[in-house]
């Protein structure tokens, strides 16, 4: 079985396949390569890259029909039919949304309705339903900064509050709108805070500009950068600083595996949360980091960002209770330990 994976040179992407190849599945990767990494793709996980937009409708029909050279398709001779696709292109950075909404409606919104019309088209072709999707969603979509409940489930109403959000929110309405009117079998996850490296040490976080608080703090640590921002330390929590609900991202790929494996036995529509269920401050990251790594690091306390709620923590009972999902790695002290291991790599020595 061949699987496409749409944004697969990024950082959940790349795990991702990772997760693929050990149980035997053959991927292939379309990037646009604006933030994911050739070398991860080509020399590490060793997979077909396809370079193009996710929005090439052409390119697409021919990587979905296995008339594309990296799913070995030649002319005169059809290479490997994609059967289902792991969708993870998009843009990602809040901040830039909301100063240029446009690109991102156009690459996260525009883009997936053009690949739900291909994986409708390709199932017509075959004479039966459309492809099974598997959709990279976010916890943006709950319309936090007030969130109704603690912790957040399925159930908790959806009104994200900048761009990035709502491209999530509308390209989660696409696919529910693809299910009911045309039978498209998915499955959405809405992560919360992904974090964390392979155990293996040689796929982790890498970002340009990087924005999340871990491989934050072990910059700061190891010098990469001079000292780490926090964002508030007067929240109404223990110790003042927010409180995220970190999921390592080997954990996230295995339940996107889970997916996949449910809409092919089962189809049918499903949303489930990724996250841990447990919340940690920044503080308590910061703590824990240090400890690890046996440094310090020199911090500057900055005033609140407009929009961060103190406490943002998952519930994920329903991928335990539908997919069997268990995450390997919940501790915040394993997380960060691989996270080192992998950012040290990227320290020049």
């Amino acid at each position: 079985m061949t699987i496409l994976v749409t944004g697969g040179a990024g950082y959940i992407g790349s795990h991702t396949v990772r997760a693929l190849q050990r149980q035997g599945l053959r991927v292939v990767v379309l990037d646009n390569l604006v933030y994911g990494h050739r070398p991860v793709v080509e020399q590490v996980l060793q997979v077909p890259l396809v370079v193009g937009q996710l929005g090439d409708r052409a390119l697409l029909d021919q990587l979905l029909s296995g008339e594309h050279p990296a799913t070995g398709g030649a002319p005169g001779r059809p290479g490997e039919a994609i059967e289902a696709v792991l969708h993870f292109a998009a843009y990602a950075y809040v901040g830039e949304s909301v100063a240029d909404p446009a690109r991102y409606y156009r690459n996260n919104l525009g883009d997936s309705l053009i690949l739900l019309e291909a994986l409708l088209a390709e199932g017509r072709r075959r004479g039966g339903q459309p492809l099974p999707l598997v959709f990279s969603s976010t916890c943006a979509t709950y319309g936090i900064p007030d969130p109704e409940q603690i912790p957040i489930a399925e159930t908790c109403p959806q009104r994200p509050i900048n761009p990035y959000g709502r491209s999530k929110w509308m390209v989660e309405q696409l696919i529910a709108d693809f299910g009911a009117a045309y039978g498209l079998p998915s499955v959405i996850f809405r992560y919360f805070n992904a974090a964390g490296a392979d155990p293996v040490g040689d796929l982790g976080e890498d970002h340009t500009p990087e924005t999340h608080l871990i491989p934050l703090v072990l910059d700061a640590l190891s010098g990469r950068s001079p000292y780490l921002q926090i964002f508030g330390d007067d929240y109404p929590t223990a110790d003042g600083t927010c409180i995220r609900d970190y999921i390592h991202v080997s954990d996230l790929a295995d339940a996107h595996v889970l997916g996949l494996r449910k809409l092919l036995a089962e189809g049918g529509s499903h949303v489930f949360n990724l996250g841990n269920g447990t919340g940690y401050s920044v503080q308590q990251v910061i703590d824990t980091a240090k400890a690890i790594t046996r440094r310090g690091l020199l911090a500057h306390v900055a005033p609140r960002r407009p929009g961060d709620p103190p406490v943002l923590v998952a519930s994920a009972e329903r991928a335990r209770r539908e997919l069997g999902w268990q995450p390997r790695y919940p501790e915040l002290s394993t997380i960060l330990s691989h996270a080192w291991a992998w950012h040290q790599t990227l320290i020049p020595h």
